[in-house]
């Protein structure tokens, strides 16, 4: 094992001691100056996952997330340098973790609270302005065939629990009290300028929106929405589309000449 693996696998691992070949310039203890070094880097990260996670945090308290993070920090350690993207499987080791099971829900929050730090960095890309896309809709004549390419910024969430209830009743003080997390509910989340922005929407509404993303047709988007929920409205989803500039562009397959 090469120093550097040494020092990077000592470094996340609080029982493994202080790599051999590490010196202190001022003659100080080197294993002293590394357990340190290695509180900093655990520290840092625990402090970001409850920066990225915040109502995950509140749900379940300090002293219990701060542990979990801590088994996360070993069990995940950073691969690439942007604090930012750390903790994206954050909610995946909440799911298998056994002691966070009295709290059903609680993974699903975090995969939410992920889909709003990854909006908030989400690239800057030009909507199309609201008038223009009414106009194109409206005057389509195979509004079928239309393809509807949607922010970066916007991603869906299925749930079997009241996720976009349960994270909104923590911007709210004492919400928590008349809040039932145990019915189903879908979530969209988009950055509208600077502000990410959380909705409740239905299954139909996912499946439609997923769809989209995937860069599947109109008529055949409609299609796998109802399949999802008979009660599917579109125009009540491409109205939330289009209110919040969720729609960069328009593009219709150009029929080619025999």
């Amino acid at each position: 094992m090469s120093l550097h693996e040494a020092f990077a696998n000592a470094l996340i691992s609080p029982d493994l001691p202080c790599p051999d070949g590490l010196f202190s310039s001022n003659g100080a203890d080197p294993a002293s100056r590394f357990a340190v070094y290695r509180n900093n880097v655990h520290s840092s990260l625990i402090n970001a996952l409850v920066t990225a996670y915040p109502v995950t945090f509140q749900l379940v308290g300090e002293a219990f997330f701060r542990a979990m993070a801590g088994l996360f920090v070993q069990a995940c350690p950073p691969t690439q340098p942007l604090i930012s993207e750390y903790g994206s499987a954050f909610p995946a080791f909440i799911q298998d973790f056994e002691p966070a099971a009295s709290v059903p829900y609680l993974a699903d929050v975090a995969r939410l609270e992920r889909l709003r730090v990854r909006a908030y960095h989400a690239a800057d890309t030009p909507s199309l302005d609201q008038q223009a896309v009414l106009q194109a809709l409206q005057g389509q004549t195979d509004l079928g065939k239309l393809r509807l390419q949607l922010h970066p910024s916007l991603a869906t969430l299925n749930s079997a629990y009241a996720v976009v209830a349960v994270w909104a009743a923590h911007q709210t003080e004492g919400a928590m009290a008349t809040l039932n997390p145990w019915h189903a509910q879908g979530a969209l989340v988009l950055r509208q300028g600077l502000a990410v922005k959380v909705f409740t929407i239905d299954a139909g509404s996912v499946a439609f929106i997923d769809s989209l993303s995937h860069g599947t047709e109109l008529e055949m988007a409609v299609t796998h929405a109802l399949e999802a929920s008979a009660e599917f409205d579109l125009h009540q989803c491409l109205t939330v589309l289009i209110s919040h500039d969720a729609i960069t562009h328009l593009h219709l397959e150009e029929k080619v000449s025999p």
